[in-house]
């Protein structure tokens, strides 16, 4: 004779992922059960990792392993994965797939920013638009590296590659400061002219990255000796690079004096400070590459100071501003309430 049925499973009887005794279990599945803390940790992550295959895709360059997959999407003509190819040397290959493995890595992360905005309780618009934006220019970008492979380096189609790469950093970093944030409509925190010299000194820093471009295309490291060059004298470009950079250094150094002397809130002093040091020792890298003739590993690291100097740019000019969160709808009062009835 059968006993008494097992009574059905609740959702209290359910554990979840973000119920896992080992925290490190339960921050990877935070984005089903998000927060505010763990959406801020997801962007920051997404920060992360595009920036790092920022500066892969210019490991790449430098290793001259543009070409060690010359097809897209697959590897060699007949593999998606690195197999023995006659005119390829491993190594380059290595490194080339490698570096499209970390798209994956990228895409994840932005899927679980996704998943995390999406989840928020109460959902915010603002946040799933922003997360939204990171599948797509992940997309874009990967469509886009197969354009640059067809192209055999061509120095323009890398130079978008790597400026797009900047804008989806820039979306991230939008995530993770408006995380941070209410609804409300924008509230200064230093004075609006203040904030007028953060807006131009991030479009000064833009124009740096662009002209880094310039130089990178016209200088030797290619990616590949089949690659092609801009058509233009590597000094002069090279000198317009370190034009705009001192332009940069000085707004940066405004932008620092002009919040201590008008003692703005510490976050916005601090994000500035960080950014002219950053400024400073990229200036050192730079003349320090040019004098030794651009070694790889110098190149390299100046590609890491530019990704950290386009961030501290986002940083500070976001720290000049916040958002409240949005007040609650006000309740009727009981002469409208007992209209309503």
């Amino acid at each position: 004779m059968a006993g008494p049925a097992d009574p059905a499973l609740t959702i209290d009887d359910v554990k979840l992922p973000t119920d896992h005794s080992n925290p490190h279990v339960r921050r990877l599945f935070s984005f089903w059960a998000p927060t505010q803390s763990t959406m801020r940790g997801w962007a920051m992550a997404s920060v992360v990792v595009n920036a790092g295959i920022t500066v892969t895709g210019a490991g790449v360059r430098v290793t001259a392993s543009g070409l060690g997959c010359p097809t897209w999407p697959q590897c060699t003509p007949d593999s998606f994965i690195p197999v023995a190819h006659p005119e390829v040397d491993p190594l380059n290959m290595a490194v080339e797939f490698g570096n499209r493995l970390l798209t994956f890595l990228v895409l994840a992360v932005g899927v679980a920013c996704v998943l995390s905005a999406w989840r928020m309780v109460p959902r915010r618009r603002s946040l799933v638009r922003l997360a939204l934006l990171q599948p797509a220019g992940i997309l874009f970008q990967a469509l886009w590296g197969g354009l640059v492979v067809s192209t055999m380096l061509n120095p323009l189609t890398v130079g978008v590659h790597y400026l797009a790469s900047s804008a989806l950093i820039a979306a991230c970093w939008m995530l993770y400061a408006r995380a941070g944030e209410g609804d409300a409509p924008v509230r200064r925190v230093a004075h609006r002219d203040v904030r007028r010299l953060g807006h131009v000194l991030l479009a000064a820093v833009f124009a740096l990255l662009v002209a880094g471009v310039v130089v990178s295309g016209t200088g030797p490291h290619s990616g590949d000796e089949m690659a092609s060059r801009f058509d233009l004298d590597i000094e002069t470009v090279a000198r317009l690079h370190a034009d705009i950079a001192y332009v940069v250094a000085g707004l940066t150094f405004a932008l620092l004096f002009a919040l201590h002397v008008t003692k703005s809130a510490r976050p916005a002093r601090r994000a500035a400070l960080g950014l002219f040091v950053v400024v400073l020792l990229q200036g050192v890298i730079g003349y320090t590459q040019w004098f030794l003739a651009v070694p790889a590993v110098l190149v390299l690291l100046h590609v890491v100071g530019s990704t950290l100097v386009w961030i501290g740019a986002l940083r500070a000019v976001t720290s000049l501003r916040t958002r409240d969160p949005e007040p609650a709808p006000a309740g009727r009062s009981p002469a409208e309430a007992a209209a309503a009835v």
